[in-house]
């Protein structure tokens, strides 16, 4: 489990590219036969990716990294498929996983594995796990019953649909609020006008990417904006302090993970256009 750790926003106006790359953007989270996650010390979320092939694989954490004698003994977890079919099974039961299925994976699960339906055309699990104080029940989110929410409009490149999977009025968790957004075609600009959320952090996971295409993910200060270069089934952790946003040269989809003080969706400072920076 590879660990980063909270910067600054007065340090990251000096950042070099490399620099922004190291501490914000996750490559390589989808390596087949594998799970691979990091480890934010910002609220201590974890991100992850398990691409199962001929088998499945294990949910471990090292009880030196965690504290803790298995992955979810104080710890809650969001998972959405962004591949083919597969399964997860959580203690013996087993929920069957479609592309953009999810599941809420409540504290105190002990086994949770990850497969595919067919190694040719793998799923491709996507997750993130936050501390948790209770237990609440797992339960699988079909997309079909996900909450939409209709945002945007197409003279503005920014006609999209937000999905909530995980959320206050949905299936219930300690602090992890989850969803997906779904651009529509030929759209490409999403969370704009740009806002922070001084009370919650973010982490983006931008996939769908087809081709060459990629996305500059929009990050910093309102007055001292950055960017990443994002391609493919590629995340970037996003400090409360931080706008985000981003514009693709191809059409796309990304999933949300919110964790900090509340769970409020709404609860977001705005930034006038006019501002940015």
């Amino acid at each position: 489990m590879e660990m980063r750790y909270p910067a600054h926003p007065d340090r990251v106006k000096t950042y070099t590219t490399e620099q922004l790359r190291s501490d914000f953007l996750i490559e390589n989270l989808f390596v087949d036969g594998a799970i691979n996650m990091v480890y934010s010390h910002i609220d201590r979320i974890i991100t992850g990716g398990a691409a199962p092939a001929d088998a499945a694989l294990v949910l471990a954490g090292d009880p030196k990294e965690l504290g803790a004698d298995f992955f979810l003994e104080r710890r809650e977890m969001g998972v959405v498929n962004v591949g083919g079919a597969g399964q997860v099974t959580v203690d013996g039961m087993t929920y069957p996983m479609v592309k953009l299925d999810g599941l809420y994976i409540g504290m105190g699960a002990q086994e949770v594995t990850f497969a595919s339906d067919d190694a040719a055309n793998p799923a491709h699990f996507y997750f993130s796990s936050t501390p948790a104080h209770h237990t609440y029940p797992t339960t699988h989110i079909p997309i079909s019953t996900a909450t939409p929410m209709h945002l945007g409009d197409i003279a503005n490149s920014n006609k999209r649909t937000i999905y909530k999977y995980i959320h206050p009025d949905g299936p219930k968790s300690c602090q992890l609020v989850m969803g997906v957004t779904l651009l529509d075609p030929n759209n490409m600009w999403n969370t704009m006008p740009a806002h922070t959320h001084a009370r919650r952090m973010e982490v983006y996971f931008y996939f769908d990417l087809e081709g060459d295409n990629v996305v500059f993910h929009l990050m910093g200060e309102p007055d001292e904006t950055r960017h990443l270069v994002m391609r493919n089934e590629q995340a970037v952790i996003s400090p409360s302090w931080s706008i985000h946003a981003g514009m693709g040269t191809g059409n796309y989809a990304f999933i949300w993970a919110m964790a900090g003080e509340n769970q409020t969706f709404s609860d977001m400072d705005a930034v006038a256009m006019g501002d940015l920076k």
